[in-house]
Order: structure tokens, then sequence, then C-alpha cells
């Protein structure tokens, strides 16, 4: 497989890992990030903060 790549194979193929493990990461990062912002509006939406911006519930 890395005969096609040449010399730099090495370098080539631990540059897309590295890639892709920080795009890993990053989507993990965001998909936590999410639950924790849903989890803070359900908070405040309990306490009675409701949604601004004429949204009629």
């Amino acid at each position: 497989m890395t005969d096609g790549l040449g010399p730099h194979a090495g370098f080539i193929l631990a540059a897309y890992l590295a890639a892709a493990v920080i795009l890993a990461g990053l989507a993990t990062a965001i998909l936590l990030d999410r639950r924790a912002q849903r989890r803070a509006l359900a908070a405040l939406e309990e306490r009675g903060a409701g949604r601004r911006g004429g949204v009629s519930s």
C-alpha cells in the first residue's frame, strides 16, 4: 500500500492520521458542547426563563 507513496509514505500517513484524530476530537467537542447547551437551556426554561423573539408556546 505504501509503495505508491514514495519515500515520504510515513510522513503522508502520519499527516492523514493526525488530521483524522484532530477532526474526530473537534466533532466530539462539538457534540459534548451541544449536550451541555441543551441541558443549560432546559434548566433555564424550567426556571421560567422563556425564549425571546416572539415565539409563542
